[in-house]
């Protein structure tokens, strides 16, 4: 038994189960310190989600929403764990994934492009939002942290500012791609037909999934990923062994914020989502992408499922009995949740401290 819990990986699995069942726990307790009456059936139909509607076509319909909504994080997911694996910390990938936003909208509602050419630009504007925290990392010794915050302010009411060129005269929200440039829309490629229709579902979805396996291909098995990696654990030794030390930080958040914008561009060039010119808070799939990669044990691959079900605890706090309780709670419960996947390296470091006293213990007694 012990052999199995020394697995990294079947520690991140039950670190991450853990931190899932004490949240539940916990938004199970707020809904009855509440009202008890409804508790039960609420914090289920948190679970439930899309399996709470009754006929098969509409659970097919509310599923591929929570997929549209899904692939986005994971990119914002992979943008986190990508700087995180170099020793760096994004907290900008929300302002960057704001500019993808901004980027690929204008250019569908601006000037007519197609989905393409709006998906690049939408990369190449939020790498350019990381490459400006890189080159202040790089050269000025700037905290990454502090200057990602920074423009996570800027990205908003810049975005604000210029999106309000392309939005509808009676309302703060952008127009309808469908619209007024369906070319700009991502093509499905027949996937609606699985989902009952429902057009949200596009190459999002097989797309997200590839460029999840390219990031761990890069970090993992390439010499890039490598010296990546070792600029991140040690800058002087980096340098003292030939590496571009200073480079490698700029690239790593370059890649950190194309990531990010290739998930604004996911979302809102499906049209599920139009952008309010209006806002005042910077949305929270950027800051959803931290809880996301630590609950998927900063593995690409564990960053999709755990997106997943973020986005699927995310969309259940829906279905809430507003009977019982105001629709805010179920953002209460949600949020408790994602708030503590961020415990899921202290659950990881605590599992290794007691195997560790296990052993010497069992060591002492031979």
């Amino acid at each position: 038994m012990r052999k199995v819990l020394k697995n990294e990986g079947v520690q991140a699995f039950l670190a991450s189960i853990i931190c899932i069942l004490i949240g539940l726990l916990i938004g199970y307790v707020v809904l009855l310190f509440i009202n008890p009456e409804g508790a039960g059936e609420s914090i289920l139909n948190v679970i439930k989600n899309f399996f709470t509607w009754s006929r098969p076509a509409s659970r097919l319909k509310q599923f591929g929403n929570t997929l549209a909504k899904t692939m986005p994080l994971v990119l914002c997911s992979l943008s986190i764990l990508f700087s995180y694996k170099v020793g760096l910390f994004n907290i900008g990938t929300a302002g960057q994934y704001v500019a993808g936003a901004c980027a690929c909208l204008y250019a569908a509602l601006a000037w007519k492009w197609s989905w393409l050419p709006c998906m690049l630009l939408a990369m190449i504007c939020a790498g350019l939002f990381g490459a400006v925290v890189g080159v202040l990392k790089a050269y000025c010794n700037v905290n990454e942290v502090i200057s990602g915050i920074m423009l996570n302010w800027i990205a908003l009411y810049s975005a604000n500012t210029i999106l309000t060129n392309v939005k509808e005269i009676a309302s703060p929200y952008t127009l309808y791609l469908n619209k007024e440039n369906p070319g700009s829309m991502l093509p499905t490629l027949g996937l609606e037909k699985l989902f009952n229709g429902n057009t949200n579902v596009t190459i999002a979805v097989p797309l997200t999934v590839i460029v999840a396996v390219a990031v761990w291909i890069i970090l993992s098995k390439t010499r890039l990923g490598y010296e990546l990696k070792a600029t991140g654990n040690n800058k002087n030794a980096a340098r003292y062994a030939g590496m571009a030390q200073n480079r490698n930080i700029i690239l790593t958040l370059v890649i950190s914020g194309a990531l990010a914008g290739l998930g604004a561009s996911l979302l809102y060039q499906t049209g599920y989502m139009r952008w309010e010119c209006t806002q005042s808070s910077v949305p929270s799939m950027g800051f959803n992408g931290i809880a996301a990669a630590f609950l998927g044990g900063l593995h690409p691959i564990g960053a999709i499922f755990s997106s997943f079900f973020i986005q699927h605890i995310s969309d259940g706090g829906q279905y809430v009995n507003t009977n019982f309780y105001s629709s805010q709670i179920s953002d209460v419960i949600s949020s408790v949740i994602i708030y503590l996947c961020g415990f899921v390296l202290f659950i990881k470091l605590t599992m290794k401290r007691w195997l560790a006293k296990s052993e010497e213990k069992k060591g002492a007694k031979q």
